[in-house]
């Protein structure tokens, strides 16, 4: 027989849910108090499919990058909408990735190169699952960095303070701390009015303990979710997000951000990065991977300006599984590599600047004859973040197994 707390979920269900959306309804009561605190919140966005990093930060510096990629290689900067934008004389971003640079110049964007996971292997679904578990090689983990990276709280606890966006909770964002999964925050509607009213009244007024608490925990979730919805959205300071998943995500992200909910830590994600064949077409601002990065620029962009002082406690980082080849392949596309980059970007970032150690492309630099070589594991880059943003600083908590992280200095 099934408990009353799961039959109060399935009523909960059929009368103010539709998709995921019903992960709301067990969450802690936000009380009053904790409504409005300014917290400082981690935005993490993944590649999935394993984006070509040397062609998203171009190192038109070494020659070397140019012979191994006759027909793909992004041109040296020379002031063409085809060429690369300059950053420091060695490294360019990919022209698609143009919307990004006044945040970059700003000091505000950081990149780390030759960065990604230490494991070697060449699998989307393991190299995904070791990025998302934060233990790389290691398959046993049952729950994600991002989950364990929750600060501890002493008092109310947001109903949305743990938010993946999709249609499922991701994999880094699994644990014992709550979250929960939103496809589009108006999808949450109260259908049945006078059902509700005359179930929140039962609840309320139930001498079952369980049934009442869980009750009230239902109802005001309910009304987090109506108070979001009841303020109309536009974005700040002439934002625009482009069409597509990710633009739309990173909206909805920034319209919980200003609510002032209670949320820590939000995750998104946007694919289509394989790119084994045309991965270019006739110059570089088109083609698969132009594409892909002018929806991936022109979103974070937007999520930027749209946030304005908002940004002074937001701390978003880009991450993909692993890179590609140095060299192209015979189908005008790269295959499975392993270094690759991360981009940093926020209000308390030390941008401007490209970190990380370049290894050099030339033959006896490349992983395995192959690949950009590793220098910086990525949980470096998360640790630091966690740790000097979050103000989470049991790392081993976090990536339990890495004893000797390396920061970077991201954070101011």
């Amino acid at each position: 027989m099934p408990s009353r707390r799961v039959f109060l979920k399935g009523s909960a269900l059929a009368i103010f849910g539709v998709g995921s959306i019903p992960g709301w309804l067990s969450r802690s009561v936000y009380a009053a108090e904790g409504a409005g605190r300014r917290n400082k919140i981690l935005v993490a966005v993944f590649q999935r499919g394993a984006v070509d990093g040397l062609n998203m930060v171009i190192p038109f510096g070494e020659q070397r990058y140019y012979d191994l990629r006759p027909s793909l290689a992004i041109p040296k900067p020379d002031g063409t909408p085809q060429s690369a934008v300059d950053l420091d004389g060695f490294f360019g971003l990919h022209p698609s990735l143009a919307p990004l640079k006044p945040i970059f110049d700003s000091q505000r964007l950081a990149i780390v190169d030759a960065v990604g996971s230490p494991d070697p292997t060449r699998s989307h679904f393991d190299a995904q699952d070791y990025m998302e578990s934060g233990t790389p090689g290691l398959k046993a983990t049952t729950d994600g960095w991002m989950n364990r990276a929750l600060p501890k709280i002493a008092g109310p606890i947001s109903p949305v303070r743990a938010v993946s966006l999709g249609s499922s909770l991701s994999r880094t964002l699994r644990g014992r701390n709550d979250a929960v999964a939103v496809g589009n925050l108006n999808d949450f509607q109260v259908r049945d009015t006078r059902g509700a009213a005359t179930f929140e009244s039962m609840y309320d007024n139930t001498l079952d303990t369980m049934l009442h608490g869980a009750g009230k925990e239902t109802f005001s979730a309910v009304k987090v979710m109506q108070t979001i919805q009841k303020q109309k959205y536009t974005p700040a300071n002439g934002a625009k997000y482009p069409g597509g998943g990710l633009g739309n995500n990173l909206q909805q992200i920034a319209r919980l951000i200003k609510a002032d909910v209670g949320l820590e830590v939000a995750f998104a994600d946007i694919g289509g990065w394989d790119t084994h064949v045309n991965e270019v077409g006739a110059n570089s601002s088109v083609g698969q991977l132009a594409n892909n990065l002018a929806q991936f620029s022109q979103s974070l962009a937007a999520f930027y300006q749209d946030l304005g002082d908002r940004m002074a406690d937001v701390t978003l980082v880009t991450m993909s599984e692993f890179g590609r080849t140095a060299r192209e392949n015979g189908n005008r596309g790269t295959d499975h590599g392993h270094a690759n980059v991360m981009f940093v970007m926020g209000g308390d970032v030390r941008g401007g600047k490209v970190y990380g150690d370049w290894p050099g492309l030339a033959e006896e630099q490349l992983y395995e004859g192959r690949d950009l070589a590793l220098t910086t594991d990525f949980r470096d880059v998360l640790g630091e973040l966690v740790a000097m943003h979050l103000g989470n600083r049991n790392l081993r908590a976090v990536f339990p197994g890495y004893e000797n992280p390396k920061f970077r200095g991201l954070i101011v």
